[in-house]
């Protein structure tokens, strides 16, 4: 199953004019748990999905708020010459294909 299939919410936005984060949240702590404990995602996995040294990706779980935050590096400075996305805001499309080991869970609590 793609990321996109079974995560809630995932976009990206700038963290300063340098780097953008992408975030991974879900509504079920079920799915969230469920896709953690699979340890499919990872710096190494979004180092790949964006061409970048792993050194240079930064991944977080948040357990709290069922999400999972990853902070790489801008190709181009935002604002700058050539930036086609000023702020950050699709740069969390490569992380839609990403594959995730996981059964598709609905959350009950959506009515």
């Amino acid at each position: 199953m793609k990321l996109l299939e079974y995560a809630d919410v995932i976009r990206s936005k700038n963290a300063g004019i340098h780097y953008v984060t992408v975030d991974i949240m879900f509504h079920d702590a079920a799915k969230y748990d469920a896709l953690t404990e699979t340890g499919a995602l990872s710096a190494e996995v979004f180092a790949d999905t964006y061409d970048l040294p792993e050194d240079e990706v930064r991944f977080f779980e948040y357990d709290a708020g069922l999400a999972l935050k990853v902070t790489i590096p801008r190709r181009t400075t935002a604002g700058s010459p050539g930036d086609s996305d000023v702020f950050g805001a699709q740069q969390h499309v490569p992380a839609l294909d990403i594959d995730v080991p996981v059964d598709a869970e609905t959350d009950d609590s959506s009515g």
